[in-house]
């Protein structure tokens, strides 16, 4: 009997897939355990394998194409068994699923022939020997656009199936784009620093010598966008410049040290960050031509001499003025007007978006509470002295506010539109700041976990996030974020909720003030904690009531050891 297999769900917010490759054709014979296809999800792109022996009957879209949840993916049966009834039933009655995104050669081939069927054509394509059309894919959840931080390849260059084509700038990383085909670099959609959307044109590999116009053509006609031009026929002509350049070309980009990926270290990139030195004019003197320190600091930007050429003028110039007799006050400006714009990356593009809808969709009103924290420093004092790992405030916050959401459900929920939904397990968001902007990693049931390893997995979710090492499964899921500021001395702040979550807690810093105790005004160690609550789904009370267990526990630590 025919096994029919449905697209499944492989991510929690998944409600479609798109075909990356197929790795069985129809009529291939599939073992257990073999690899059938690579499906692109809106959180990565997984692999997918047979449950049972046979052979492949039916594919439901070819590569590239796009299936909803549930439906009908592919078909899995003994060679020549009539399946038509089970295509009929799951498709509606079509043999196959037809889209416009295109991949492979017969695809391109039927496009150019509908869009070239009702005009004369002056030459053929010939794309009998093409190996595959890149697009540009959805490497994170709320990805919409990828920046080419870097070409590894070249036009003209041989790839190899898992050669790193290039290196693609989310809004959370920059993650390498691997090859699944062998072949040759034909053609590159936009340029290293350029942007291009998802599900656009990225780059064509094939056999060299190809006539890549009428593809380009075709895949723009048929929904991919090749943006790097204004047309195919210039796309293919500054790219074949790119391979043989003029010498006019040559002298302009002489100066130009660095090209693709730039070898360079944390400290040297920050560096040059700071003074806003383009690293690409940099020459590089450690090993593989690594930027160092030392070449930032030595590195003079003509701009500079300019700039001192002109002050030496304007100096000698003013040298040559006599002196008045009387004092005179210049009213000659002591500085100038400047600026540096800094295009937006993507990460902060998707911070701006994200939490503007949040901050003018959701409902939000503050509560704040005054912790006393001297048992909590007495406490975190005598448990280091025995921890695996040092524990944290931050930590013992977490902690407490895990315990807190188990007695709260309802703090720990998300609004839905039609309905709120209140999650039994408890995952909370830790607010990282990273060189160009926030990420928020997730310690997934909190709630089950000591101190120690909340603190080994905070610390591991920090580095991995300062080293662009994280990966989207790290910041899937929370269902409430902690935002800590108190290491920088803010005493108290408000945080914009992280959708979907319901809350956000803002934590300050821990600092002594007068309070009364036993009628009597001593020092006290007082941490201040905001709550932002999304009105749509926790009122007030309920979000006071969070407050006051969240307190009861950090006064008396040991409540959190029961």
């Amino acid at each position: 009997m025919a096994e029919v297999i449905l697209m499944p769900r492989l991510s929690d917010t998944m409600t479609e897939g798109v075909i990356a490759a197929w790795h069985k054709l129809v009529g291939d014979t599939v073992k257990k355990g073999d690899l059938l296809a690579e499906i692109e999800t809106d959180k990565a792109t997984m692999e997918l394998e047979s449950y049972q022996d046979g052979t492949l009957l039916h594919v439901g879209t070819p590569n590239g194409g796009k299936l909803q949840v549930n439906d009908l993916l592919a078909i899995i049966g003994k060679s020549g068994e009539d399946i038509s009834e089970l295509v009929k039933i799951h498709s509606g009655g079509a043999a196959s699923q037809t889209l416009p995104i295109v991949h492979t050669a017969a695809e391109v081939s039927a496009t150019v022939a509908a869009t070239t069927s009702t005009a004369p054509t002056t030459s053929t394509l010939d794309v009998s020997a093409m190996d595959e059309v890149v697009l540009m894919p959805r490497l994170s959840d709320t990805m919409t656009e990828g920046v080419i931080a870097g070409w590894q390849k070249n036009v003209g260059d041989t790839v190899k199936k898992g050669d790193v084509l290039a290196d693609i700038e989310t809004d959370k990383a920059t993650m390498e784009l691997e090859s699944y085909k062998d072949g040759v670099l034909l053609y590159q959609g936009a340029k290293a620093g350029e942007k291009i959307l998802v599900n656009d044109l990225l780059c064509i590999i094939g056999k060299e010598g190809m006539d890549i116009a009428s593809i380009v053509a075709a895949v723009k006609a048929g929904g991919g966008q090749a943006n790097a031009t204004p047309s195919a026929a210039e796309s293919v002509q500054a790219n074949a410049a790119a391979v043989v350049a003029s010498p006019a070309v040559a002298e302009v980009n002489a100066q130009v040290i660095n090209e693709g990926r730039i070898f360079v270290s944390p400290l040297a990139k920050k560096l040059a960050a700071e003074k806003g030195i383009d690293l690409k004019y940099v020459k590089g003197t450690g090993d593989n031509g690594r930027i160092t320190k030392l070449d930032i600091d030595n590195f003079v930007p003509a701009a500079v001499n300019t700039t001192s050429s002109v002050a030496a003028v304007s100096s000698s110039s003013t040298s040559s003025v006599p002196k008045s007799s009387s004092p005179t006050v210049s009213t000659a400006p002591v500085g100038q007007v400047s600026y540096t714009d800094v295009p937006v990356s993507q990460m902060r593009k998707v911070i701006a978006k994200r939490l503007s809808e949040s901050l003018f969709t959701a409902p939000h009103f503050f509560l704040t509470m005054s912790i006393d924290m001297d048992a909590a420093i007495a406490a975190r004092a005598k448990m280091n002295e025995v921890a695996p790992v040092k524990i944290s405030f931050n930590d013992m916050v977490l902690k407490a506010t895990a315990m807190s959401l188990k007695q709260h459900p309802k703090v720990n929920s998300s609004w839905m539109g039609d309905f709120i939904r209140y999650n039994d397990h408890i995952n909370i968001g830790v607010a990282v700041a990273v060189e160009d902007g926030l990420l928020v990693p997730v310690v997934r049931f909190a709630d089950g976990k000591s101190l120690s390893q909340i603190g080994a997995e905070v610390k591991e979710y920090a580095q991995k996030a300062k080293d662009k090492k994280l990966q989207p499964a790290d910041w899937e899921g929370s269902t409430f974020t902690i935002s800590n500021l108190g290491m920088f001395g803010i005493d108290q702040f408000t945080a914009i909720i992280n959708p979907p979550d319901s809350c956000i807690l803002a934590v300050g810093g821990i600092s002594q003030e007068p309070v009364v105790k036993n009628g009597q005004i001593v020092p006290g160690n007082i941490m201040k904690v905001t709550l932002s609550c999304d009105h749509r789904s926790v009122d007030g009370a309920t979000g006071a009531a969070f407050l006051q267990t969240l307190k009861s526990l950090l006064e008396e630590p040991v409540r959190m050891l029961v």
